[in-house]
């Protein structure tokens, strides 16, 4: 599943030191992704510093799964697109997320072979850590309500929800598909599922849901008529704050269900008046009046809270194929690694973290939110970076 700029498996030339260094700080910017984004941009700097002094050392080139060039091609045409936004600059601007892609190749390389199980127990183990602030806060501090809900250690709530739901898929993954060591995500799931909760976020809800799903059909189809089976007991024990907002899934007339559903009428609006390039990243909040019907509520929305009719409508319906491209590669694959590894277990969690995103990704705009895109790239690299020591040791034996 490697291109050919894969030149050397085994790394011989690498200095023990700096690749010690390298994975430590790979673990560090990992971990740091639940406490803190500018402690998690920093490390992510460092990280890409030795990174690259490892590559000159070795004088090899990047290797990069195959995913990643639909993925370049995206970002590729989010840079051309943003030239024909309505505020180049601003559009320019916001494209540094696209800086976020380099994570793809850095963790392909660095969490080769068994360190990729070693960084899904660093997500899993501070998630840990994450889950316990947040139910303190909901249970101690009064994060109760939907004006002032649990955050963990994020400045947003959607942001700490969204990785609650991506360390709740490597979880389920290692509790369902380990071979060893399932005591500690046993005693993590619960803290887990109770301050997502919590956070009464229905998005990363019916991620998580969606995720569960999946990893128990993989395991075997029968086990997913235990998944309606808990949540209905998880809503029969949940606080009245929870079950009241779960109710509110299904109804049309609540304000937020009503919102997004204009937002989609504006999103098809603006695709239909610029299909080609949209409007330019982060020009929705722009835009958005003109194209508002009469029954939206909030006047104006930052996105529109849908990943893939965000992208259409910001940086045009090509981008959007690309964007789905991407997702399609990297589903293929990941079935792929699933079945050919030994260890089920990351290809497991990133076959989850995709199912999450995307169920998330109908109500919630989080493929552009820099956390949780951070730590689902490092999810759905880590089945791939495992799977090159293995080539490595077959090639050696053959």
């Amino acid at each position: 599943m490697t291109t050919a700029a894969a030149m050397s498996m085994t790394h011989p030339r690498t200095a023990p030191g700096l690749e010690r260094a390298t994975v430590a700080l790979l673990l560090c910017f990992v971990a740091s992704l639940q406490i803190s984004i500018a402690a998690a941009n920093i490390l992510l700097a460092l990280m890409m510093v030795c990174w690259v002094a490892q590559i000159v050392q070795e004088k090899t080139l990047p290797a990069v799964p195959r995913f990643f060039w639909p993925l370049a091609a995206y970002g590729a045409v989010t840079l051309v697109v943003s030239a024909f936004s309505l505020d180049p600059r601003t559009s320019l601007i916001d494209d540094k997320q696209l800086v976020l892609f380099v994570i793809v190749p850095a963790v392909y390389q660095i969490a080769r072979g068994e360190r990729a199980a070693l960084v899904v127990d660093v997500i899993v183990s501070v998630g840990a850590a994450s889950a316990a602030y947040g139910i303190i806060q909901y249970g101690l501090l009064h994060y109760d309500n939907l004006g002032r809900r649990p955050e963990g250690a994020m400045s947003h709530y959607m942001t700490y929800s969204g990785l609650l739901m991506l360390v709740l898929c490597a979880a389920a993954a290692r509790l369902i598909f380990g071979r060893r060591g399932r005591t500690w995500p046993a005693l993590v799931m619960p803290a887990l599922v109770v301050a997502l909760a919590l956070t009464l976020g229905r998005s990363a809800w019916i991620g998580a849901s969606a995720a569960i799903a999946l990893l128990l059909a993989l395991k075997d189809l029968k086990l997913t008529v235990l998944l309606p089976v808990f949540i209905a007991i998880l809503f029969a024990v949940a606080p009245g704050t929870v079950t009241r907002r779960v109710m509110s899934i299904f109804d049309p007339q609540e304000p937020t269900n009503q919102d997004r559903l204009a937002m989609i009428e504006i999103g098809a609006r603006i695709v239909n008046a610029h299909p080609l390039t949209g409007v330019g990243p982060n020009m929705i909040p722009r835009v958005y009046a003109q194209y508002r019907p009469d029954y939206a509520i909030n006047p104006v929305n930052p996105h529109l809270h849908n990943v893939p009719l965000q992208i259409a409508a910001e940086r045009g319906v090509p981008a959007a194929l690309l964007w789905l491209w991407f997702v399609g590669a990297l589903l293929v694959a990941q079935f792929r690694m699933f079945r050919a590894q030994s260890d089920k277990v990351p290809a497991a969690a990133a076959l989850a973290a995709v199912a999450a995103m995307l169920a998330a990704g109908l109500f919630e705009y989080n493929f552009g939110d820099s956390e949780f895109l951070m730590l689902f790239l490092v999810l759905v690299t880590l089945p791939f970076a495992a799977a090159r020591d293995e080539h490595a040791t077959a090639a050696a034996r053959a």
